[in-house]
């Protein structure tokens, strides 16, 4: 079926079945199928640029930063020095945007497996791909496994900002994945996943969580809203290897203005916490192997 149909896009893939979200095309500014997958980038009337992989919407000008600000500072505060980080995917550079910011990152890995993601995030989303520019950003493009696995108690956080679970990122979902990631921490490392959404993909979340719970000592599961995602809420998978890690009251605490100073427009200490309020029918998939509510 057409996406792109009568000046409009719709999200329709077989991730979501019936049903699907539409956003009014004023220009497609690009199109092209690279070695890893479909990349479409449009301008649209209420939402701006708007990146599309595989059909499936990954960012918007609109809400973009709801998701990046979240996937960064929930596991960046949950760390006492969080100095030495890897992200993986995030080929927009949102993600690197943000995790510069903390003033106690010094070093930054980004893994991303397509390039053509980069390139056309540098042309079209500037004002994501700069974060692309900072100093303490190394851009590698590579596959994330493979540079895992050569990368032995290297870092303190590791962000996994993937695309959904199907073509170049299907293995990021796999429980592999999280041993992998596992052996490339530092003691006390903590990693952050996206982690689906629990509206209709509340199995997919489960399985993520599970994969934390079986590798690290220390597990939760995070909501964020994002409008534009399916159901507007993504959902985060965290894990930590020391088992003292309290997620949901994060070691740094922002003031109001220093919120400010770091130009955050979504994520504050109180969303922090609230994150990790689930719904009970969420609660109960999440440790329907676990007599713990509380595994936070």
């Amino acid at each position: 079926m057409d996406k792109l149909k009568t000046g409009w896009f719709s999200e329709l893939t077989d991730l979501l079945p019936g049903r699907s979200f539409s956003m009014e095309v004023e220009q497609v500014l690009h199109k092209e199928q690279s070695e890893f997958q479909e990349i479409l980038v449009l301008k649209t009337k209420s939402h701006g640029v708007v990146l599309v992989l595989d059909g499936m919407i990954q960012c918007t000008e609109y809400d973009e930063y709801s998701y990046q600000e979240m996937i960064s500072f929930l596991p960046l505060f949950s760390h006492p020095k969080p100095q030495r980080v890897l992200i993986v995917g995030g080929g927009d550079g949102g993600v690197a945007r943000e995790v510069v910011k903390h003033p106690l990152v010094e070093i930054v890995d980004q893994v991303e497996i397509d390039e053509r993601v980069i390139e056309l995030s540098k042309k079209y989303l500037p004002f994501m791909a700069q974060g692309f520019d900072s100093p303490k950003v190394n851009l590698h493009v590579a596959d994330g496994f493979k540079f895992m696995e050569e990368h032995f108690k290297c870092y303190d956080v590791i962000i996994t900002d993937s695309s959904d679970p199907i073509g170049p990122a299907a293995s990021l979902f796999q429980k592999s994945y999280f041993e992998l990631m596992k052996r490339a921490l530092r003691p006390g490392g903590i990693v952050c996943s996206q982690a689906d959404t629990f509206w209709g993909h509340l199995k997919n979340a489960a399985a993520m969580h599970n994969h934390c719970k079986a590798v690290f000592a220390k597990a939760a599961y995070a909501t964020s809203y994002v409008s534009t995602y399916p159901a507007g809420q993504i959902g985060f998978a965290l894990g930590s290897l020391d088992e003292n890690t309290d997620f949901l009251n994060p070691v740094h605490q922002l003031t109001n203005q220093q919120r400010k100073d770091m130009k955050l427009r979504y994520y504050t200490t109180d969303i922090h916490k609230a994150a990790f309020a689930l719904p009970a029918f969420v609660i109960d998939a999440l440790n329907d192997d676990d007599d713990d509510e509380n595994n936070l």
